[in-house]
């Protein structure tokens, strides 16, 4: 199986946003490219400024380098790679999210790469739609939701799926003989 087909695999069941009894949710909202992207807010540990990267040889495309967060090194993802977007360079608006999801039952800092962070805000429920069957650009299984606001649509990623298509891909590397 290459890393092609392992991207293509669409989970049963859709991570789901995680809405509070009055059917809202906080988030942090940041531009990748002209796509404005939202994070939930507990999930966010630091906004950092751009800071050196170590490029690791073998190392999946969407998580190329590393960073020092506080010590401790952290893997730094680009989404743009998931979402099949152009690479553009960095900004002076360019800013590091960084987040903490659960992997392998372990909470796990990750850095985002983003173009530019807006704010915290509150999303509604109602106006939020599952990403549709046919005409998306993205994979749909790396999209949650969409949410219309004022400004335009946001998009909620979903991160989860798109950190288990990695490490899939990583083992199957692995299996072949590679990244050992």
């Amino acid at each position: 199986m290459n890393q092609t087909s392992i991207a293509l695999v669409e989970p049963a069941v859709a991570n789901r946003s995680n809405w509070d009894a009055d059917d809202q949710l906080e988030v942090l909202t940041f531009n990748i490219g002209e796509e404005c992207l939202a994070v939930e807010a507990v999930m966010i540990r630091e906004i950092l400024d751009l800071l050196p990267e170590t490029r690791v040889p073998g190392a999946p495309s969407l998580v190329p380098s590393v960073i020092n967060f506080r010590g401790k090194i952290i893997p730094l993802a680009d989404l743009r790679i998931a979402f099949g977007m152009p690479l553009d360079p960095p900004t002076v608006d360019s800013r590091i999210v960084v987040i903490e999801i659960e992997s392998a039952g372990e909470a796990t800092h990750v850095g985002l790469r983003t173009d530019k962070v807006h704010e915290v805000t509150t999303l509604s429920r109602s106006n939020s739609s599952e990403p549709p069957v046919l005409g998306l650009r993205w994979p749909r299984h790396y999209v949650r939701e969409f949410v219309r606001t004022n400004e335009g649509v946001v998009v909620l990623p979903d991160l989860n799926a798109i950190f288990e298509s990695v490490k899939r891909a990583s083992g199957a590397i692995r299996a072949k003989g590679g990244l050992n």
